[in-house]
């Protein structure tokens, strides 16, 4: 108990890739905000307000998270996991038509 067990990110599965396909544009989201937002002082609950108020802004921001989709992906394919790496991209396009009905819906 208590520590991580690395060897679940060994397996390949559809459930791991979904997972992981899920939580590493989350990821991708708290660092976009250190990097760019953090940087100029701007809190969290001010970056949640600017994201309210600037609703294009949000396809622009998906699409920065789901850079890290990318990275994942090209690990596992590299690793030859290729069954994790199908659920990773089914969940990158689930995003991707995500962000073309947010930008047909608020231009």
């Amino acid at each position: 108990m208590g520590t991580l067990n690395y060897t679940m990110f060994k397996k390949d599965n559809l459930s791991l890739g979904i997972l992981l396909g899920l939580l590493t544009p989350v990821i991708g989201f708290f660092l976009y905000y250190m990097l760019v937002f953090m940087p100029k002082h701007i809190g969290w609950g001010q970056f949640i307000d600017v994201l309210r108020s600037n609703r294009q802004m949000i396809p622009k921001v998906i699409s920065m998270c789901l850079l890290l989709n990318g990275l994942i992906f090209y690990l596992y394919t590299q690793k030859r996991r290729d069954i994790t790496a199908k659920g990773i991209f089914l969940v990158t396009m689930l995003y991707a038509i995500s962000i073309l009905l947010l930008k047909l819906i608020h231009g």
